[in-house]
């Protein structure tokens, strides 16, 4: 049934997604043109440029997505002593990595960066990278293994970090990571991901019953800045679809049960976050 999920994620989403949508209803005019049918590839075309206007002088975007990344607090205070630090795959690209022969990183890069750095904050926290890849076609190059090739390169090669190397999404990062570590009731272990992803990542460790401290990083949005024209429909396209095909996995993960709650956020009772503590080592 995982497999299914899985795959079916992949494929609706190839279809759904927003530059899929332009392309598509940019083919269906020519198409209607062709068969003489004006009237509806006028309707067609103008419902395109209208999208490609929007999108490119306005973060539609950030607007979706700043919700997201503001339900958990940033830079938050942690506690003295945790036993264990969780990062989240998804800020390295395993076939490239593979094909160049070095670790390729792409969006999500601050993931790693702060787990290094929350790793030399707790030097005896349990560490774990989990991720291998979410490619349907390249399951052979996983994530995790590019993982210990950085860290290995970072001076982490003293640490026992446990990579996780066979899930494929979210839910596989926390039910292969619980597995691996079978971790105790009562236990503090920080979460690190993207700000946006955060939400859905909490709602899944806390329904298979392991409460994490999140600690989000990665931020998409311009805080404060969001009510601004200009034009960047790369960029601002990016972000449409990232902050789309997250709203579309609340929803689906909240309906197959793989999440204990649509949108958790700083006052979820799951979540074990200490309150903020006024020290320098944590801040």
């Amino acid at each position: 049934m995982d497999t299914v999920f899985f795959i079916a994620s992949k494929l609706i989403w190839a279809v759904i997604s927003p530059d899929s949508l332009i392309v598509i209803l940019g083919v269906s005019a020519w198409l209607c043109l062709l068969f003489g049918w004006q009237k509806i590839s006028r309707r067609l075309l103008s419902i395109c440029a209208f999208l490609l206007i929007i999108i490119g002088f306005l973060p539609v975007g950030e607007w979706l997505i700043s919700p997201l990344e503001n339900r958990f607090t940033s830079n938050t205070a942690l506690p003295q002593d945790v036993d264990g630090i969780i990062v989240l795959g998804g800020a390295i690209s395993p076939y490239h990595s593979y094909a160049w022969n070095q670790v390729e990183l792409g969006p999500g890069a601050d993931r790693l960066t702060n787990f290094a750095y929350l790793g030399n904050l707790y030097p005896n926290a349990q560490l774990i990278f989990t991720g291998g890849t979410g490619s349907v076609t390249e399951q052979e190059y996983k994530a995790a293994e590019y993982a210990q090739y950085l860290f290995d390169q970072l001076g982490f090669s003293d640490r026992a970090i446990i990579y996780e190397s066979e899930s494929r999404n979210t839910y596989e990062n926390a039910i292969y990571s619980k597995e691996l570590i079978s971790p105790n009731p009562g236990e503090q272990w920080i979460l690190i991901t993207s700000a946006f992803h955060m939400p859905r990542s909490v709602g899944i460790f806390c329904q298979l019953d392991w409460p994490v401290i999140p600690y989000p990083v990665d931020h998409y949005s311009k805080k404060g800045d969001l009510l601004r024209v200009e034009f960047s429909f790369g960029g601002n396209l990016g972000t449409l679809g990232t902050a789309i095909r997250e709203w579309v996995g609340l929803v689906a993960y909240r309906v197959t049960g793989r999440t204990s709650q649509f949108l958790p956020g700083q006052d979820y009772n799951c979540s074990v976050a200490p309150e903020p503590e006024n020290n320098e080592e944590s801040a």
